[in-house]
């Protein structure tokens, strides 16, 4: 009995340490970013309500805290750590995890909200701590994990340690050093796995590119051009972009004395007009640079938009300093021709976004209305949109040639954009079918004209459209000559033919309606070409000839001569006197 009595603690022991050893040993698995993209996807994120996320984790951990009786005492707070022999569950992990979530989504309530020095200090507080959190919990995942979750929780941590340095803007080197490590993570984890995962994996990528070029391009070492970072960079990064961009601009513009334009300089005193020109110009080299081509045309309208903006902010600051120049006159005369040189190139930037306006109505103008959901370019657009060519080069030249003593680079550049007039008139005549033969000769005597005069000019983009011009003229003019004959040669059989339906009824034909020719196939819609309505039903409906209710005439009642009916009357009874005075 003593024996066998004093053998079972003994055996009770062993088994209850073998059972802590098995718990410890389990492994447990996160699928870490599926778990951060649902909870923000579905608890404010989506609208970029951090408030709301962060009232969820808050609301989260006090459900994890009581279905695993971790709680910190009754009245006084009694801290209790999570350690890595306090995990036993994974819900352990989550607690650690959604730690980590709601400092960071009260770190970037702040953000958003806008801040200043005091909170400022707040919101990096709250970004350590999700620091500290995030790296807690990559600490446990790498013991208490398995090999994915401890990877997924190391890039998870190296976000945030990002996160951190970028909004300090002290350390940008550990901050790309960090987002890189989780990019290179998450381009690993998205080669395996679901179709899911790795949409989730790129969709993580993709939000952290646009953080490593932008300490990139701080640092000097980007290759992205300025409008691309700005386009990349989501709404919290726009605003610390542009600040960097500006303050570049401003440190660039110190050194800008002044503004060449056709051999002439003119100098530039305003700083603000500096800055203004410079973002322009480095606008119009991102605009030229190789890069670009491979641009959306949309992309590139939006960057002449910005271009347009900086020249006339610069038009503005000009002016304000012509208004408060005085009577100095020296200062007038740079002012006046800063203020034309400015206009010029605005100009110039102007011809150049109706031509690529013009690329994109011509892409346009081929496609078949078949197409669905695709816009067709009207011809009398394309026209449109040459006039407006054939005005801008009209103003230009007027712009350049109001000078009393002009240079040789003046002439030149008048005489290249009156050729250039001269081409665009060739394409608006040709754009116009309404007269077909004869705005198709003339537009080939034009193009041929302009050909002739451009044969010695740089612009061999502009010779080749001019060819293929020459050529589409002749083929259509003869085409149109031929339709002609075509239908001259028709004449006598159509005339034969209507005279041969004329009849006496003066019946005219209308157009038939669908509801009227049920019977028989025939469309209602009319041409493709054509811009008539359909023809389902008249409306309003026309009139009907309905019968009249029939009118009696009575002829014999003049006629009938009816007897007397006096003595059926009543007759009137009187008095004495009214026998004598009747």
């Amino acid at each position: 009995m003593s024996k066998t009595g004093e053998q079972q603690p003994a055996d009770m022991e062993v088994d209850s340490s073998a059972a802590v050893e098995e718990k410890q040993a389990v492994k447990f698995s996160i699928n870490v970013l599926e778990l951060m993209r649902e909870a923000q996807m579905q608890h404010g994120l989506r609208q970029s309500d951090y408030t709301r996320y962060r009232r969820y984790c808050s609301a989260r951990l006090r459900r994890l805290y009581k279905s695993l009786k971790f709680l910190h005492g009754r009245g006084k707070y009694t801290r209790r750590n999570i350690t890595e022999p306090t995990v036993t569950d994974v819900r352990y992990l989550h607690i650690v995890f959604y730690m980590a979530e709601r400092a960071w989504s009260h770190a970037m309530e702040k953000k958003t909200a806008g801040t200043n020095a005091q909170q400022r200090i707040y919101m990096l507080g709250r970004f350590r701590k999700a620091v500290k959190w995030a790296s807690l919990f990559s600490q446990l995942c790498s013991v208490k994990g398995d090999s994915r979750t401890s990877l997924e929780a190391e890039a998870y941590a190296s976000y945030m340690k990002g996160a951190l340095f970028f909004e300090q803007d002290k350390n940008i080197e550990a901050a790309m050093i960090n987002f890189k490590n989780t990019r290179a993570v998450y381009e690993e984890l998205g080669k395996y796995g679901s179709i899911e995962n790795q949409l989730l994996c790129r969709q993580r990528i993709e939000e952290v590119e646009p953080m490593i070029d932008f300490c990139s391009h701080k640092l000097g070492g980007s290759s992205l051009q300025a409008h691309e970072l700005l386009d990349m960079a989501n709404d919290l990064l726009k605003a610390k972009m542009e600040a960097v961009l500006s303050e570049t601009r401003s440190q660039q513009a110190a050194s800008m004395t002044e503004f060449n334009w056709l051999g002439r300089r003119f100098p530039i005193t305003n700083a603000k007009t500096r800055v203004s020109i410079l973002k322009a110009q480095q606008l119009e080299k991102d605009l030229n640079s190789s890069a670009t081509e491979s641009i959306a045309a949309e992309k590139k309208l939006g960057i002449f938009d910005k271009i347009f903006s900086a020249y006339h902010d610069a038009r503005s600051c000009i002016r304000n300093d012509l208004a408060s120049a005085g009577s100095a006159e020296n200062i007038r005369d740079d002012l006046n021709g800063l203020d034309k040189a400015v206009s010029a190139v605005l100009g110039l930037r102007t011809i150049e976004r109706n031509q690529l306006l013009v690329s994109i109505a011509k892409s346009k103008l081929t496609k078949h209305r078949d197409e669905k959901n695709e816009r067709i370019t009207k011809p009398e657009e394309l026209v449109r949109l040459y006039d407006l060519l054939i005005q801008n080069t009209m103003d230009m030249t007027d712009l350049v040639s109001s000078g009393r003593n002009k240079n040789e680079e003046e002439n030149s550049f008048i005489h290249e954009y009156e050729l250039k007039g001269l081409a665009f008139r060739a394409e608006s005549s040709a754009g116009k079918r309404a007269e077909a033969y004869a705005l198709f000769f003339h537009a080939r005597t034009l193009t041929d004209s302009a050909l002739q005069q451009l044969a010695n000019s740089p612009d061999k983009a502009l010779i080749h459209d001019l060819k293929s011009l020459s050529n589409s003229c002749r083929s259509n003019s003869c085409i149109e000559h031929a339709t002609g004959i075509m239908e001259e040669e028709s004449v006598p059989l159509k005339l034969s033919k209507g005279v041969s339906t004329i009849s006496l009824d003066d019946k005219t034909k209308e157009n038939k309606y669908l509801l009227d020719m049920l019977e028989s196939y025939e469309s209602a819609i009319g041409e493709p070409n054509t811009k008539g309505p359909c023809r389902i039903a008249q409306f309003p409906p026309p009139f009907q000839a309905v019968p009249c209710n029939p009118i009696v005439l009575d002829m014999a009642y003049n006629a009938i001569e009816f007897p007397s009916v006096e003595n059926r009357m009543k007759k009137e009874k009187k008095g004495l006197l009214s026998r004598f005075w009747g």
